[in-house]
């Protein structure tokens, strides 16, 4: 059975403070201290050193002080300083046959007997087998239900499980294998403190966890420790475990269990859980077997999100690429990443995104107004970057960004540029392993009483951003890198262009000829030209009429002059047009059309001014050098001058 309920902003508050309060009451528990054994076994804690029993479980407690050799089992005795936890050994112990499992590397040796009990015939092998069957599936969905599957056919329990943890911690049943009698739980989450933050930590040094009988109070454990300091048996086997989480199994309908962690690195991703309605016992080597699948099933699991997330990254790594590239152009900001085929928001989906380029500001999609929502974002950025639940996490601000749920804020540099993406609320609904909510508790405290699935219609939330996030950021890095690049080559860009006239300054030249003269390219040819008499102008009419003029001499220039061209201005009132392609013929052509450009009259403020000029062509020879041409394309201009002026000559 399902039940629906919607959950209003004050009560989804009130189960996270619930839910916080348990967590926080879970971290007090003394896991690796609890003092206690299930009761099936038996647990010695040896001196190293003097083989002397310091610590005991109550069911051994007669043992306690004396030396583990007056056991009279040599197996046992040599099992203490030679045997290690992962390899157990068989001994005799008090006339019965026990499963010894070491614990070494501290001290005191913490040794575990479990008792054999040959009639467990339903607690059957073909862990290696399974293993092979599972070697080939890649895909994680399929690979957690087939190994679902395996475990629960090796086992005999009745359900087995499969959780995977969520980033924020809770976790979900993504796999459900169990008898047909039994309620599904496929899908369903539960919250973090359903397997709290100190009992994960114990799976990272310890990989399975059993459960016997949950209806199993344990044994004590009695010792002569110096100072009454308790035992440390988080490694153990036998460990008891807290009566808050004994009656959240009993809640569940669960008498035993088998728990498998899934480690990838040094962090649990999720468990196979075996649950059985009666109490039942695996012996030690099969559990052992199964640890081992699965570690098989994490490596795959794995190595499949690894290639996921590379593919992932690759196609978000293209998409940005498209959209940056043409930064490195002299193209708008703003028209780049908003306004071309191909947006921002192709790179990170979103309603909406605001842009800030220094004192501009500009908007793709449904955003709210620009003035309050970038205020708010100033604030907001010194908590965090990224928003899903603005309405319930700030609904101070939230009500001044109306139809905003979901903020992500990327800076592009330290000056306050940014791109801010923006989504609307979605209603969603999760179903959770039990209602949440304090009526399905004793107190907030206790476990759930009922874990039928129920089904929690959430609010005030956006989508979540998840890698998105991360590909916002690197996108954000890569316009930061492209704009300082493109700054860089505009700041190399001025110092080759003269400021008055915008066209190509002596530098320039300078750099440009030398590696054309000693280029075997085409052909070259220089026209130098010299406006007539601008002395005149400067001194009759003042030197901003004068600057007035150079500066529409240039244009003229640069707009009479082929592509393949470069039009220089030397300084002063000299120009300089380097033709390339062109022989001396050519170059004739050219400085008689620049000429006649020149010759048109300049209107400057009130005035009109005429102005004519002068030029020199030279066509260059092999092996002639750069300053070489330059000085006779500059004779040939005054030639022309002292010819009269306005005239073209080689």
């Amino acid at each position: 059975m399902t039940d629906l309920t919607a959950v209003p902003f004050e009560s989804a508050r009130e189960r996270g403070d619930a839910e916080a309060r348990r967590l926080q009451e879970c971290a007090t528990e003394p896991l690796r201290t609890i003092g206690r054994i299930q009761s099936h076994g038996i647990l010695l804690a040896v001196d190293e050193a003097t083989g002397e029993i310091v610590a005991a479980s109550d069911n051994a407690a007669g043992w306690l002080g004396r030396s583990l050799r007056d056991t009279g089992s040599e197996t046992l005795t040599w099992a203490a300083s030679h045997a290690e936890a992962v390899d157990p050994v068989r001994a005799e112990f008090e006339g019965s046959s026990y499963d010894v499992i070491v614990h070494r590397g501290h001290s005191p040796v913490v040794i575990e007997l479990e008792p054999v009990i040959p009639e467990l015939e339903y607690a059957r092998s073909g862990v290696v087998s399974a293993i092979q069957r599972l070697a080939g599936i890649t895909d994680p969905d399929e690979l957690r239900t087939r190994a679902a599957a395996e475990i629960k056919q090796i086992t005999g329990f009745d359900r087995v499980m499969c959780y995977h943890f969520h980033e924020d911690g809770h976790g979900q049943i993504v796999a459900d294998e169990r008898e047909p009698d039994m309620e599904p739980y496929l899908g369903l989450h539960f919250p973090a403190s359903d397997i709290p933050s100190q009992a994960r930590a114990l799976y990272l040094e310890k990989r399975s966890r059993v459960i016997v009988d949950t209806g199993d109070a344990g044994v004590g454990i009695s010792t002569i420790l110096a100072h009454g300091e308790p035992l440390d048996i988080g490694a153990a086997e036998l460990r008891a475990v807290s009566p808050h989480h004994l009656q959240f199994m009993r809640n569940m309908g669960q008498a035993s269990t088998l728990t498998l962690a899934l480690v990838s690195g040094d962090r649990l991703v999720g468990m196979f859980t075996c649950a059985h309605r009666r109490p039942r016992r695996l012996p030690v080597l099969l559990r052992r077997a199964l640890e081992v699948l699965a570690a098989q099933v994490t490596m795959q699991l794995t190595a499949a999100h690894e290639i996921r997330s590379l593919r992932r990254r690759l196609e978000a790594r293209q998409r940005r690429i498209a959209i940056v590239a043409p930064l490195y152009g002299r193209r708008d900001v703003a028209g780049v990443l908003l306004g071309g085929e191909r947006t921002v928001l192709d790179v990170v989906p979103a309603d909406g995104v605001v842009l800030r380029i220094g004192d501009s500001v500009h908007a793709l999609g449904t955003v709210p107004a620009h003035d309050a929502l970038l205020d708010i974002v100033d604030e907001l950025a010194a908590e965090r970057s990224v928003w899903e639940a603005l309405p319930l996490e700030r609904p101070e601000l939230a009500v001044e960004l109306p139809g905003v749920a979901g903020l992500l804020d990327v800076p592009l540099g330290t000056n306050g540029d940014r791109l801010v993406f923006l989504r609307g609320e979605v209603a969603r609904t999760v179903d959770w392993l039990g209602d949440q909510g304090a009526a399905n508790r004793d107190d907030d405290l206790s476990p759930r009483r009922s874990f039928s699935a129920w089904r929690e219609s959430v609010t005030g939330r956006s989508l979540p951003w998840g890698e998105l996030a991360e590909d916002a950021r690197e996108l954000g890095d890569e316009i930061e890198a492209a704009l300082a690049a493109r700054s860089q080559a505009e700041l190399a860009e001025l110092a080759l262009r003269d400021a008055l006239t915008g066209l190509h300054n002596r530098r320039f030249l300078d750099d440009r000829l030398d590696a054309l003269l000693a280029s075997p390219g085409p052909r070259l040819a220089l026209i130098f030209l010299d406006i007539d008499d601008f002395k005149l102008i400067n001194d009759g009419r003042g030197h901003e009429v004068g600057d007035a003029v150079l500066a529409a001499v240039g244009k003229r220039l640069a707009g009479v002059s082929r592509a393949s061209d470069m039009v220089v201005r030397l300084g002063g009132d000299e120009f300089v047009i380097v033709c390339v392609g062109a022989d001396e013929a050519d170059a004739r052509h050219a400085a008689q059309r620049a000429i006649r450009a020149i010759g048109k009259p300049i209107a400057v403020s009130d005035a009109v001014i005429d102005v004519t000029a002068s030029a020199g062509i030279v066509a260059a020879r092999p092996g002639m050098a750069a300053a070489e041409l330059l000085d006779a394309a500059d004779a040939a201009m005054y030639r022309s001058k002292r010819a009269g002026g306005d005239r073209v000559s080689a």
